[in-house]
Formats: structure tokens, sequence, C-alpha cells
């Protein structure tokens, strides 16, 4: 039997849902990426030509934040196994890493309603 198996059972479930929820993100980018050829291909003659580098740009940013949050998640899983191993009694860490992604993913949602009200007002 493995010493301590829930724990690290439920430190293995918690970074798959970290990666899982990369895995969505990076996704997203690359739709909203993609999705420049298609403001581009519509857009050519209309003047479209600022959001279709605005598109390009946030798509970019999405797929590098998801890469950074697989990096840092599997940081934060190595980190915690080890602590389940340790002996001693260890405090559970900060909480930076995760306010700093609330507060990027809640910028990434006011910027997307900011573009969808000014796209409705003046397209």
């Amino acid at each position: 039997m493995i010493p301590r198996f829930t724990d690290h059972a439920a430190n293995e479930r918690t970074y798959l849902a970290w990666v899982r929820t990369a895995i969505a993100i990076m996704a997203f980018g690359f739709v909203i990426e993609r999705f420049d050829l298609f403001l581009a291909y519509l857009g050519h003659n209309a003047g479209l030509a600022n959001h279709v580098h605005a598109a390009q740009a946030v798509g970019l940013a999405l797929i590098v934040l998801a890469a950074l949050i697989v990096v840092a998640a599997t940081m934060r899983y190595l980190h915690h196994r080890k602590a389940i191993n340790d002996a001693r009694e260890l405090g559970y860490g900060s909480a930076v890493g995760d306010t700093l992604l609330g507060i990027m993913l809640a910028c990434l949602g006011v910027f997307l309603i900011v573009y969808l009200v000014h796209q409705l007002l003046h397209g």
C-alpha cells in the first residue's frame, strides 16, 4: 500500500484539473487567433485591420498563458508531492499564483466584454 495514497490521489486530481483548464484556455486562444483569418476575409475592404491584430494578440496571449499555467501546475504538483511525503508538518503556502490567475482571467473577461460592447455600438 502506498503511504498517504488518498493525499497523493487528490494532488494528482488537482494537477489534472489545472492541465484540463490550461488545455481549454489554449484551445480558446487558438480559436480566437484563427478567428482573425475569418475577420480578415470578411473585412478586407471594411477596415477591420486593427481588430484582426487584436484577435491575434489576444489569441497568442491566451496560448502563452495556458503554457504558463501548465508549468505552474507542474511545479505546484511536485511541491505538494514532496510535502505529502515529508514527515514534518508544513504550511500550505501562499495563494499568490491563484490570485494572479484570477486577476488575469477577470481582466480578460472585462476586455472581451468591452470589445463586444464596442462591436455592438460601432459595428
